[in-house]
């Protein structure tokens, strides 16, 4: 039987950390952090983690920001609304809650974002960051599965890490960030052959493909570590991840459960990624 790891538990400690840090930084430098949030339309799944932000940020002690936009906002309305939040100096990071309406065109959007006020570290010029290893923010959610790794005492290096998925969000910057920390990395995809094969063959496995139950504990390595980023809704109301929980948890050493495991980690790190981002404009680091 395999360990959970506690991602509502490890996600406080985030939250605390930066709570810390933000009240010495107020306290010592007068310096406040703020957030701003953009939603646009009355999508339900956006306005619960605009929502969960919102709370997120008054725990740490950052200052709030939302935009709730009309649904036939234009482009051109929502790109003037980023440029003055990029102008703000009360402002340190920008999010504008994805997806956005068809109308709206989602690339053009995160262009605009300062890079320097980009919290979600989707702006190309972050990703490139990513990409040499030389970077101020990481994308929140693999940067949330990388300390989740961590606090099993797993050390990343020489091991052989798969990555089913292949986003720009999760798939593709979670690969890079293992293979800086010196794993072995494999990502597999819709197209990949022979997955179950590679699959036994990882010690650590991150599930990332938005399909629920697709992984089953026939297709993991006995005691690899497995992370499962993906949240489905069952025809039952339940949320499962993209791992088979019963049937991979006794074969995993650790094992994040669904929910509690990487969703909460997601909006701790953003919270971190705010406060690095304050510290930056202030030039502290």
């Amino acid at each position: 039987m395999s360990q959970l790891i506690n991602g509502k538990e490890i996600s406080a400690e985030v939250k605390a950390e930066v709570a810390k840090e933000t009240a010495e930084l107020k306290e010592t430098k007068g310096l406040g952090v703020g957030l701003a949030v953009v939603i646009v339309g009355n999508d339900p799944a956006s306005r619960v983690y605009v929502n969960n932000k919102k709370k997120a940020c008054e725990a740490v002690g950052f200052r709030s920001f939302e935009y709730a936009l009309d649904e036939n906002t234009t482009q051109e309305q929502l790109l003037e609304l980023v440029d003055t939040l990029n102008k703000d100096s009360s402002v340190n990071g920008i999010l504008v809650q994805l997806p956005l309406p068809k109308h709206i065109d989602e690339k053009t959007i995160i262009n605009a974002i300062s890079p320097d006020k980009d919290v979600d570290a989707f702006h190309p010029v972050n990703v490139g960051h990513i990409m040499i290893g030389d970077y101020t923010f990481l994308p929140c959610t693999p940067a949330g599965v990388m300390r989740l790794i961590e606090s099993t005492g797993t050390d990343v290096a020489g091991k052989q890490c798969v990555v089913i998925g292949r986003s720009n969000i999760v798939g593709k910057p979670q690969a890079m960030l293992l293979l800086h920390k010196n794993g072995t990395v494999t990502i597999c995809h819709s197209k990949t052959k022979n997955l179950k094969e590679i699959c036994l063959g990882a010690d650590i496995l991150v599930v990332a493909v938005g399909r629920a139950n697709f992984v089953t504990g026939d297709m993991i390595k006995e005691g690899a570590v497995v992370i499962d980023v993906g949240m489905n809704r069952l025809e039952n109301g339940k949320l499962c991840g993209d791992v088979e929980f019963e049937s991979a948890e006794k074969k995993a050493s650790f094992i994040t459960p669904v929910p509690g495991g990487v969703g909460p980690m997601t909006i701790a790190m953003l919270m971190k990624n705010t406060l690095t981002a304050a510290k930056k404009q202030a030039g502290l680091i």
